[in-house]
């Protein structure tokens, strides 16, 4: 088992410029302190500069983030592209084991959206949209009907009021961490 019956879990999933890292950031930055970001870009990408595959070292290493920050008492958001068939075991495992409420939300922007997104991003120049194409997974959701499906058309601060008011967030005093 894993963090307490207080601490929170969120998994935030969804093609590349669907906005989970701006959403990530407004959550944290309404909440404060305490709610910890467990990004799989940072991870994946930069702690092991690593190519996203199934069975790749970052699955573990993503689990084992939010497993060590919920143990140690914060709300945790994991979120990342986490394509169903390679983090879905894992997310499943987290699922399972957190002593608290989780919530998992996907945030289903169209392939066309996305595209036009990742083209105001600093690095639209070293990701073309070849590969944004080949990354694409349209409604990439987990079995078991376990998220919560965001449309391209809801706003930034609309997803994130959302979220807080889903998870209970809204209503919990930040952390002393």
């Amino acid at each position: 088992m894993v963090g307490s019956e207080e601490t929170r879990l969120v998994v935030l999933r969804g093609n590349s410029a669907s906005g989970k890292s701006s959403v990530a950031a407004g959550l944290r930055e309404r909440f404060g302190r305490g709610l910890a970001l467990v990004g799989q870009d940072n991870l994946r990408r930069i702690v092991l500069r690593e190519r996203d595959r199934p069975g790749a070292a970052n699955i573990g290493l993503i689990e084992l983030t939010a497993r060590y920050a919920l143990d140690a008492g914060y709300h945790v958001v994991v979120e990342g592209m986490l394509y169903a068939d390679h983090y879905g075991d894992m997310l499943a495992r987290l699922r399972a084991d957190h002593r608290g409420p989780t919530h998992g939300y996907y945030l289903d922007v169209p392939l066309e959206e996305t595209l036009a997104r990742h083209a105001t991003k600093p690095i639209h120049d070293d990701v073309g949209e070849a590969q944004l194409r080949d990354w694409y997974r349209p409604r990439d959701l987990l079995t078991g009907g376990l998220e919560t499906v965001i449309p391209a058309e809801s706003a930034l601060h609309a997803t994130v009021d959302r979220i807080l008011l889903d998870t209970g967030l809204a209503h919990l005093p930040a952390l002393e961490h």
